[in-house]
């Protein structure tokens, strides 16, 4: 099993939807150790109701070594993470970045219109925290561990209804190639997965719903991914199968970015 003896942490698992827990699944199926980290409950929401997400989807399994809130906002609790996974795992082979937010009502309006309020928050949560995981974690990893994040064909083209969490991953995207290059000297690799759209909670924020017929429209391969594709795709991008591979984003979107025309589309608008 290529995850035999690997260990590592997977950040941003919402729910049995996320892309993130895809990813965490077959690390788990082929012998990896993964902690979680979740973003904390409000001192006042005495249901847990974040905390009981990942524990029903956690509960039972022994490659779990451990569940740690933290926000990503916080350098103490991203602190707090790194050393709860140094006492649980002793270095991170793998360190999985999926963390994601923009504010609402900033997201749903125009990009010209966001709030300079609204894109601090979102860059911030969005894309510095992947700079802030990575740099905390940098005393755990050692040549050979990978870090990826999961980003979006929105931050390379204009995606409309995407918004500003577009402009957030054109700088999650830049950031992996210089995080490529810096981490690179100690042998860490940096890459990024950009999956079309499927049903997450991130994704129904961003109007995942209108894009599912496109992309089967548009695509080669004429029909839409899965979340048990995206975990195949993450987890090869965490493992030593891709150990030559960095700075790199994956398109996993069934070709769809490749794509300068309607494609098929074009069809149905074609007169005899």
């Amino acid at each position: 099993m290529m995850f035999e003896g690997k260990r590592g942490l997977i950040t941003g698992v919402f729910n049995k939807q996320s892309i993130a827990w895809a990813i965490a699944e077959k690390i788990m199926e082929n012998g990896g150790t993964c902690g979680f980290s979740y973003m904390p409950d409000k001192p006042d929401d005495e249901r847990q109701k974040n905390l009981n997400r990942i524990q029903k989807l956690t509960e039972g399994n022994p490659s779990v070594a451990f569940l740690q809130p933290m926000d990503v906002t916080k350098d103490e609790q991203i602190a707090n993470l790194m050393g709860v996974a140094k006492d649980k795992l002793g270095k991170l082979d793998f360190l999985l970045h999926s963390i994601a937010f923009a504010p609402p009502e900033d997201l749903k309006k125009d990009t010209v219109e966001c709030s300079r309020e609204g894109f601090r928050i979102a860059m911030e949560i969005s894309a510095y925290s992947l700079l802030a995981l990575a740099n905390a974690a940098r005393p755990l990893l050692h040549e050979g561990s990978t870090v990826l994040t999961l980003t979006y064909f929105g931050g390379e083209k204009a995606v409309p209804g995407y918004n500003i969490m577009g402009v957030c991953k054109a700088t999650l995207d830049s950031i992996v190639k210089y995080l490529a290059f810096d981490l690179g000297a100690a042998g860490v690799r940096v890459n990024a997965l950009s999956a079309g759209p499927l049903q997450t909670i991130s994704g129904r924020g961003a109007g995942v719903d209108e894009m599912l017929g496109l992309y089967e429209a548009v695509a080669p391969l004429g029909r839409n991914v899965t979340h048990d594709e995206a975990g195949k795709c993450g987890a090869f991008l965490l493992s030593e199968m891709s150990s030559g591979v960095t700075g790199e984003i994956l398109h996993l979107d069934a070709g769809y970015n490749i794509m300068g025309s309607p494609g098929r589309m074009l069809d149905k608008f074609k007169t005899s």
